[in-house]
């Protein structure tokens, strides 16, 4: 028989209910912005009732048997196709309208501890604490040591005296095992929804593409666009975002070379005056003799340091003033500097 006539032979035998199954499946994925494969190995049938709960509203689970995945897989195209390499095993396809970022964190946050039993593989290392196990001395301390557990009896109970591994991670759980760990209530193992891959925005997507520290790659763009702020200022590159600073640190700019050269500006009025009265009192506060100075400057003292900015305005003016005026009153006595600063002050 040809291979025509055998395909042709399968399409007139496929049941309704495939049909009608591979219609519905098809229609939820072309229904979504983000389509993935998940693994549902393990899952016990209530618990995945929860789970298909707890994605409502957000994302819709859907679970059938592959061939019939595939089959709407292949049917939608769209890119879609690119995921039926991932349909094996125990697994179910999920849409949702988040991003594939979005969706992985949520299902890996829906993960729940469940018990591990014998024959299964040890995802992590499977670790008896130290402590009190709770349980009154009996043959139960021989199965804790007969697994590798460092127990004994004290105090009258069973207790572990050091963190025990009794299963290293890729280790098969034994028999022996499982049940000490079901009578500590130990639970090593997650349960839930295991991405194996998204299709989204025509990109393909896998578990360690999306497994990423949100916060801390919220900070790295934060410490990033900060930086490129920093370099567009320092090079004075005007956008839209460092336009407003630019303007800011050119007005600052104009205004210390308007002070500094004690420009005659309504704008600078006000601090050419603070400046002014600040030098007269500095001067003042050096004079002993009260007697030289006019009543209202008789008995100040100098003002406190100047601000950081106050500083960088008037460093390279100052030093120059002061040392003409020191020059002044080298060529002159105290009398004849009081009878300036009379004449000064009325």
């Amino acid at each position: 028989m040809s291979a025509e006539a055998e395909s042709e032979r399968h399409t007139e035998h496929v049941p309704e209910w495939k049909k009608e199954e591979v219609e519905s499946i098809s229609s939820l994925l072309e229904s979504y912005d983000s389509v993935g494969v998940v693994g549902i190995a393990g899952i016990p049938s209530r618990q995945l009732q929860d789970m298909r709960r707890a994605l409502h509203g957000s994302a819709e689970l859907r679970v059938s048997r592959n061939t019939l995945l595939e089959r709407a897989l292949d049917e939608v195209d769209d890119g879609l196709e690119n995921l039926e390499s991932y349909v094996a095993g125990q697994v179910g396809l999920v849409g949702t309208n988040d991003n594939p970022f979005g969706l992985y964190k949520q299902l890996e946050e829906s993960k729940t501890p469940a018990p591990i039993g014998a024959g299964e593989v040890a995802p992590n290392d499977i670790v008896i604490p130290e402590g009190d196990t709770g349980v009154d001395p009996g043959p139960f301390v021989g199965e804790l040591q007969q697994i590798g557990a460092d127990a004994r009896i004290q105090e009258g109970s069973i207790q572990v005296l050091s963190d025990s591994v009794v299963v290293e991670e890729g280790g098969v759980v034994s028999e022996d095992v499982a049940n000490v760990l079901g009578e500590l209530g130990i639970e090593p193992k997650e349960v839930g929804l295991d991405l194996k891959a998204v299709y989204s925005d025509g990109v393909l997507f896998e578990p360690e593409e999306l497994a990423i520290d949100v916060d801390e790659y919220r900070a790295d763009i934060q410490s990033a666009a900060a930086a490129a702020r920093n370099l567009s200022i320092n090079a004075e590159y005007p956008t839209t975002q460092t336009a407003p600073s630019l303007i800011a640190k050119a007005a600052g700019d104009a205004k210390s070379v308007g002070l500094f050269a004690a420009i005659e500006s309504p704008d600078l009025a006000d601090d050419l005056v603070r400046k002014a009265d600040g030098q007269v009192r500095a001067l003042a506060a050096q004079i002993d003799d009260d007697e030289a100075l006019p009543e209202e400057l008789r008995g100040v003292e100098a003002q406190a340091a100047p601000t950081e900015t106050e500083e960088d305005e008037s460093t390279d003016e100052e030093p120059t003033e002061e040392a003409a005026d020191e020059d002044d009153s080298d060529d002159d006595d105290e009398e004849s500097g009081a009878e300036g600063l009379g004449n000064m002050f009325g």
